[in-house]
C-alpha cells in the first residue's frame, strides 16, 4: 500500500472516530483541524462506539479508500477505532503523525464513558504509541448536531498542542456542551468526576418466547466538585480532562507497601 506524501513543513493529522467514517461529526473534525496540517482519516466502516479498547484478533482487516470530502485521503476499516489507529500507523502513513484526534463523537464521553469510548480508546492507544492524542464529544446524539462551536474549540485546542512540544504521551478528553458558541464561558481543565449509570436490564421477551435483554438506566453523578468535567460541562464550559494509560493506583500501591513488607 503506498505511503501517503506529505509535505515535511506539514504536521501530520490522524483524524479518527467510532461512529463511522461517515459521521458527520468527523467531517466536523477534519473541517477543524484541514488548515493546521495534512490531515489523513482512518475510521471504521460501521458504528463502533461502546467499543472500548477492543482489537480484532483471528479474522482480517481490510482498508478502503473512500471519498469522505475534497483534498482529504480518507480510508475505511472493518476494524475497531484502535485498529484503525494501528493499521494508520502501520500501513497507511508509513510512520507515526504528529498527532491523532479522534471524534467528534456524537454524545458524551466525561467521566466513567472514558473507559468505555471507542472514541478515547482510538486515542489512547495512539497515546501508548507516543503519539500525542485528543479525543472530541459533543453531548448531543443527533446525527443533525450543531457541531459550530465544537469546531471552533477543536482548531484552538489542537493547534495549541502542535504549536508547542508536548509530552509525547500526551492525552486530552475534551467534551463540548450542547449549547450555541456565544452562550460558552470558555476551556476548563478539569479532572474526571466520579459519575456513571446506574444500570438496569430491560427484560423481554421475542415471538418465540425466548428471553432477552436491553440495557438500561440513568446517569447518576456522585461528584459534588467544581473541578470536575460534568460540572464544567454542566455550567456551558468546555471540559478537558488530561487521562493516561496507567491505571496504577499509586496511593494504594504505597500502603500496600507497608501491608506485605511488615
Amino acid at each position: 500500500m503506498a505511503v501517503s506524501k506529505r509535505k515535511k513543513k506539514d504536521p501530520v493529522i490522524l483524524v479518527t472516530n467510532d461512529d463511522g467514517v461517515m459521521a458527520p461529526g468527523i467531517r466536523n473534525l477534519v473541517e477543524a483541524v484541514k488548515d493546521l496540517g495534512k490531515v489523513v482519516v482512518v475510521a471504521p466502516d460501521k458504528p463502533q462506539s461502546g467499543m472500548g479498547h477492543a482489537i480484532t484478533i483471528g479474522s482480517p482487516l481490510r482498508l478502503h479508500q473512500v471519498n469522505l470530502m475534497d483534498g482529504v485521503e480518507a480510508w475505511s476499516c472493518n476494524g475497531t477505532p484502535v485498529d484503525c489507529v494501528k493499521l494508520a500507523v502501520d500501513k497507511i502513513l508509513g510512520g507515526k503523525p504528529d498527532i491523532c484526534v479522534s471524534g467528534i463523537n456524537h454524545g458524551a464521553n466525561h467521566s466513567i464513558n472514558v473507559i468505555y469510548s471507542g472514541t478515547m480508546s482510538a486515542a489512547i492507544e495512539a497515546s501508548i504509541e507516543s503519539i500525542p492524542s485528543i479525543g472530541f464529544s459533543l453531548l448531543d446524539y443527533s446525527m443533525e448536531a450543531d457541531f459550530t462551536a465544537a469546531r471552533r474549540y477543536a482548531n484552538i485546542i489542537v493547534k495549541k498542542i502542535l504549536s508547542q512540544k508536548s509530552d509525547k504521551h500526551l492525552c486530552l478528553n475534551v467534551n463540548f456542551p450542547p449549547v450555541t458558541d456565544d452562550l460558552i464561558k470558555g476551556i476548563k481543565v478539569c479532572r474526571q468526576a466520579y459519575a456513571k449509570y446506574e444500570e438496569d436490564f430491560d427484560e423481554r421477551k421475542d415471538p418465540g418466547g425466548k428471553k432477552y435483554y436491553w440495557l438500561t438506566g440513568a446517569f447518576v453523578n456522585f461528584d459534588k466538585g467544581k473541578d470536575t468535567d460534568v460540572w464544567a460541562l454542566a455550567n456551558n464550559y468546555v471540559s478537558v480532562v488530561p487521562v493516561q494509560f496507567d491505571l496504577t493506583n499509586y496511593v494504594l500501591k504505597t500502603k500496600l507497601e507497608k501491608t506485605f513488607h511488615k
